[in-house]
């Protein structure tokens, strides 16, 4: 077991035990995090109004539950890129048509991809997180694995207050820290937000335009090259067993040799890429470009990439993935993940209000569902499940 794992286990046993000891070693760091925030430049005035006599919240829960890297890449696409959302995400193109087309030309970044962003992160603003940052950073600062890190994040987030770019109240968001409709964290928000709308504030809050013009600033500083792809579906020779991997470029000659083509037998094109097998070289495979590269640059996990990725094709007008996933239970869209929940309602069960979310009280219900009707118990709401209880109804 790591030392950060340990650290974790002797806290939770002492605050079970002993909370006022507990208590004492968490006030005790702050007070840590207090002269560390005063060294970086933030005034006492600051700390003490925002963070003095905090308490511990439940965010470490989740250092190990990022969705990205737990859940089937299937699942994760079909829940993140549905009609729903290619509805929502066009929508919004028209109404920040504005705004998309200024970002677009000071950054170089299309708008169908800050509009996929947007869409993943957030739902376009519908789901910023509620957890107080200042707490959580607090927390992750000072429990768990990663603490250095959560540190730098918390003096980060101190300064943004500090600065005046945000108001404390809105500074609510997801467990890591990341915020905003674009879901910044501290440090990326210092060093890449930008005022889009010139009101004399970088607030990706409560300024759209902001939110959108960050994200492209974000995109550019991690290599986006303007007017490249970030690449395409493509179809894989019979038995292949070659090399692949994001960081694994060849020019698209390489490719070409190896028996890959695009699905619609046209050239390759020209330039260099990676071939990307998020599920093996049984399901879809993809060429990557480094924009493909930058949008991993967001946050580092090749599914979350993929999302996007996807979703901002979808935008332009593209169509689904069209290599079937390898598996027999494939993923459910947010509008059947509801449907799930609705059904599962109606036995009973306690899923709480159908919103295609799946918790841990869907995931409880499904897997006592599953049991129930002789099915494997995973807790997934996948597209087994929903046929089985459709037939059920």
């Amino acid at each position: 077991m790591r030392d950060s794992n340990l650290k974790l286990v002797a806290f939770l046993a002492c605050l079970a035990a002993a909370p006022a000891a507990a208590q004492a070693d968490f006030q005790s760091c702050l007070a840590g995090l207090r002269s560390d925030a005063l060294g970086k430049g933030i005034s006492a005035a600051t700390f003490d109004a925002h963070a003095a006599g905090l308490q511990p919240n439940n965010a470490y829960e989740f250092l190990d539950k990022q969705p990205e890297f737990k859940t089937p890449v299937w699942d994760y696409i079909s829940g993140l890129v549905d009609d729903e959302r290619v509805a929502e995400g066009k929508a919004k193109m028209r109404e920040q048509a504005q705004w998309l087309a200024k970002a677009e030309s000071l950054y170089g970044v299309d708008r169908a991809t800050i509009t996929a962003v947007w869409g993943v992160e957030s739902n376009f603003g519908q789901n910023f997180g509620k957890m107080p940052l200042v707490q959580s950073l607090a927390t992750l600062s000072c429990i768990g694995r990663r603490q250095a890190f959560y540190r730098g994040e918390f003096a980060a987030l101190l300064r943004i207050i500090q600065n005046g770019d945000i108001k404390p109240s809105s500074l609510v968001g997801s467990w890591a820290g990341a915020f905003g409709h674009t879901q910044f964290m501290p440090s990326s928000f210092l060093r890449l937000a930008v005022d889009l709308d010139g009101d004399g504030r970088r607030d990706i809050v409560d300024s759209i335009p902001d939110a959108l013009g960050s994200t492209a600033n974000h995109l550019r500083k991690s290599g986006w090259v303007s007017g490249m792809p970030w690449g395409f579906e493509v179809k894989l020779p019979s038995g292949y067993s070659g090399g692949s991997g994001r960081k694994n470029k060849h020019p698209m000659s390489y490719w070409s040799a190896q028996g890959i083509s695009r699905l619609d037998g046209r050239g390759l094109g020209e330039g260099s890429a990676g071939l990307l097998l998020p599920a093996g070289a049984d399901g879809p495979a993809f060429l990557v470009t480094r924009n493909f590269d930058a949008i991993y640059g967001y946050n580092a996990s090749e599914a979350y990439g993929l999302a996007i990725a996807h979703l901002s094709d979808r935008l332009r007008g593209g169509g689904p993935i069209r290599t079937p996933w390898p598996t027999d239970d494939a993923g459910t869209s947010r509008a059947e993940r509801k449907e799930i929940q609705s059904l599962l309602s109606r036995r009973g069960y306690d899923v709480g209000t159908p919103d295609g979310a799946i918790g841990e009280k869907s995931r409880a219900a499904i897997s006592d569902y599953q049991s129930k009707s002789g099915m494997r118990r995973d807790g997934r709401a996948g597209s087994r499940v929903l046929e089985s209880l459709r037939g059920g109804r």
